[in-house]
């Protein structure tokens, strides 16, 4: 039975990097990247009940097929990958993303029992997964949320205790050096004239989050202590919670040998 591997890491540490050379050093796994219709995350994912997907489909005719293309159902609920969608229309991604279960748009007690519910119900072997652990459900955790550290790393037990049983695995990409590696991507994520892409919709981020009006979050140095703080709370995940299951990398200055086979197997 093949493990399944959960890639994380701060933004730019090179999670979609090492993704893509596991899938071409283990070519039978399943890959799933963030708003792929994941069995584990809803990452740019709307989360819709039947009547909402219907109506979605009538109010956008035209992406009515491809609405259905991009949807899973679980149970009673439609997800739908929206961002896979190329719409013109701002209104359409708009429409679709107030359905997403992340940012604060449910209320927390739905967040944690979605998730859980989703985590017990997965099934399977040999999948390679991005950011579907920690990425997303840590930031809403913290800036929406505004959860104590305690509570958010109760929130990772429970959730770890679900997926030990199911071969998981926890490659994590780290780096201390977070003011220069924001630095770095500031210059990397612009455009051909230098206009910077990422980071004002990342410091944007921050900043309209309840977290970041509450503690007055307006530039650089908040976001890198946003993100010191983010990696303390990944690390103690990795210390305290998943400890052999997981394997700390260096962050762009891994070979692939520093990923051995044993990844693979379970104990």
């Amino acid at each position: 039975m093949k493990k399944n591997i959960f890639i994380e890491g701060l933004q730019g540490t090179g999670k979609s990097t090492l993704l893509n050379l596991l899938a071409q050093k283990w070519p039978e796994y399943h890959v799933y990247r963030e708003g792929d219709l994941s069995p584990t995350e809803l990452a740019w994912c709307s989360y819709l009940t039947r009547e909402t997907w219907t109506e979605m489909q009538q109010k956008y005719p035209v992406f009515q097929e491809e609405i259905r293309n991009k949807t899973r159902v679980e149970e009673d609920r439609y997800i739908v990958a929206y961002t896979q969608i190329l719409a013109e229309e701002r209104a359409f991604y708009q429409d679709m993303e107030q359905y997403e279960i992340y940012n604060g748009r449910v209320d927390f007690q739905l967040f944690h029992d979605i998730i859980m519910k989703r985590y017990r119900a997965f099934s399977g072997e040999g999948n390679l997964f991005e950011c579907a652990f920690l990425q997303n459900s840590i930031e809403t955790m913290m800036l929406f949320y505004q959860m104590r550290d305690e509570d958010i790393l109760a929130f990772y037990e429970e959730a770890y205790e679900i997926l030990k049983k199911k071969g998981f695995r926890l490659l994590y990409l780290d780096s201390g050096q977070i003011r220069e590696n924001l630095l770095h991507i500031k210059k990397e994520r612009s455009d051909e004239n230098g206009n910077e892409m990422w980071y004002p919709l990342m410091l944007g981020y921050l900043k309209e989050s309840p977290y970041g009006k509450a503690h007055g979050c307006k530039g650089f140095e908040d976001l890198v202590k946003h993100l010191e703080r983010r990696r303390g709370l990944e690390m103690r995940v990795l210390k305290e919670i998943v400890k052999e299951d997981g394997l700390v990398l260096e962050s762009k200055g891994f070979v692939m040998d520093c990923v051995p086979d044993c990844c693979l197997e379970l104990r």
